[in-house]
């Protein structure tokens, strides 16, 4: 009810999370920060703003045992991979999904590609995962592969490039077309459309993007907030995190008809019982921020009543996301800053998200 409400708002002009143009709720400060976002204007000929990942990497998956191997440890179904079949063009989909610990709780958030250069007998799969995570994703995967013939390596061959439509041009005007090559993949994002492309090569990324150009890194991130995306150890972190709670289920990233995968259990019953209490919420922050930023874990206070709402996870500048119990975030919300200040804390709730969950 909350969260229907605060939609509602939303909808009235007061801060939409709608695809194409920057939203209202942001502060001037921080719009100042992220005019560039998806910068360019289209008179000068620019589509589409790219951004080089650095922080993420590939793990490559492939032999005959591949796709049950990773079926097993993982929240959701796999995508396509392997060559065309019959007059069929191939597809370059991804999937998300999650490597839960056996309580059930996020270990690493992943996008899955399936290769193009591989055989239905001998499949294979790219995991794009946290740079941070590599040595453990690796570790994880090898306690699980036991006598399967699975290659498990990394695949530091190819990038990681987001591709996001400039503002104010929707993604329309400028259509791009799925690629799925030996050096080249390029797809849609699977979690939202709000998320745009994602576009693996060795090249330049901004070359190969028709009317493309180059993007800051902090502006990338700053829109996935907006639009209350997790990506990385710093917004899910390992063995903290319940997947429904970090919105799983709305970013596509888990099925309920798989067969079984480590951590299944409490995913499951928690989805068929429908209650689910708290949820990660895109918010804005208002005040004097400290120069550093707001430490993750730092508690988010009901204003009126002094209870705790929740906790804010991670952030770049003025936006972020916070873990909040669901009926407290009509606000007002604070946080208490090291400096004993006060930063004013406001939730959202994205346009994108299932009308269910509104």
């Amino acid at each position: 009810m909350a969260a229907a409400a605060l939609l509602r708002g939303a909808a009235a002009g007061r801060g939409s999370l709608a695809w194409g143009w920057q939203p209202s709720w942001i502060p001037r400060r921080c719009l100042a920060r992220s005019s560039g976002l998806l910068g360019g204007n289209p008179k000068d000929g620019v589509a589409w703003t790219c951004f080089r990942l650095e922080e993420r990497t590939l793990v490559r998956v492939r032999g005959p045992d591949a796709a049950p191997f990773l079926l097993g440890l993982l929240t959701n179904e796999l995508p396509l991979s392997g060559p065309p079949t019959g007059a069929a063009q191939p597809s370059a989909r991804a999937a998300y999904a999650h490597f839960l610990n056996v309580q059930g709780r996020t270990l690493y958030d992943v996008i899955l590609y399936g290769l193009p250069e591989t055989t239905t007998e001998a499949p294979g799969f790219l995991l794009e995962c946290d740079s941070s995570a590599l040595g453990t994703l690796q570790k994880h995967l090898a306690m699980y592969k036991i006598r399967r013939k699975v290659t498990v390596e990394p695949h530091p061959e190819l990038h990681v490039w987001a591709v996001l439509p400039c503002v104010p041009q929707a993604p329309e005007a400028a259509p791009l077309e799925e690629r799925a090559e030996a050096t080249t993949i390029l797809t849609c994002d699977p979690r939202t459309v709000r998320m745009g492309w994602r576009l693996l090569t060795q090249d330049n990324g901004p070359a190969l993007v028709p009317r493309g150009q180059l993007g800051d890194l902090q502006d990338y991130h700053m829109h996935r907030y907006q639009q209350g995306i997790p990506e990385g150890v710093c917004d899910l972190p390992p063995g903290m995190t319940l997947p429904l709670e970090s919105n799983l289920v709305f970013m596509n990233g888990v099925s309920f008809t798989k067969g079984c995968y480590i951590g299944q259990e409490l995913t499951a019953r928690t989805h068929h019982t429908g209650v689910i209490r708290k949820r990660l919420f895109p918010v804005r922050l208002e005040g004097p921020l400290p120069a550093s930023g707001i430490s993750p874990g730092t508690l988010v206070i009901v204003t009126a009543t002094g209870q705790t709402a929740g906790k804010f996870r991670a952030g770049q500048g003025c936006v972020g996301l916070a873990l909040l119990r669901s009926e407290t975030i009509k606000g007002p919300l604070h946080i208490k800053t090291s400096e004993s200040q006060q930063v004013t804390v406001t939730a959202l709730v994205p346009d994108w998200w299932p009308t269910a969950a509104k």
